[in-house]
């Protein structure tokens, strides 16, 4: 997702290889809103929106090391059809040019 940030204008710094806004260097749970500021700012954005409801909102870095015993299935569904709402975008933005 940051990469179509990245296309749509999201400022960078390549010294240091992060995101410039420190309000951008965020992981799942906060790309969501993140994405829709910089999409809706964008010519190019209105074909790439996400569903309003943000599936990873219960997601926390620290769940990266966290035993899979934590997680049930409901909670693993609704990332499963996050993530591929995001890979559908990413294949979409491929086939129309905006990212190589």
């Amino acid at each position: 997702m940051k990469q179509m940030m990245l296309a749509f204008g999201m400022p960078y710094d390549a010294t240091k290889d992060r995101p410039t806004n420190r309000g951008d260097q965020v992981h799942a749970n906060g790309v969501w809103a993140r994405f829709d500021s910089y999409r809706s700012g964008h010519a190019q954005g209105t074909g790439y929106s996400l569903p309003a409801g943000n599936p990873f909102d219960d997601w926390d870095v620290s769940d990266r090391y966290a035993n899979q015993s934590n997680f049930d299935q409901t909670r693993a569904q609704t990332h499963r059809a996050g993530t591929k709402v995001v890979c559908d975008l990413i294949k979409k933005a491929q086939l129309e040019g905006l990212l190589m």
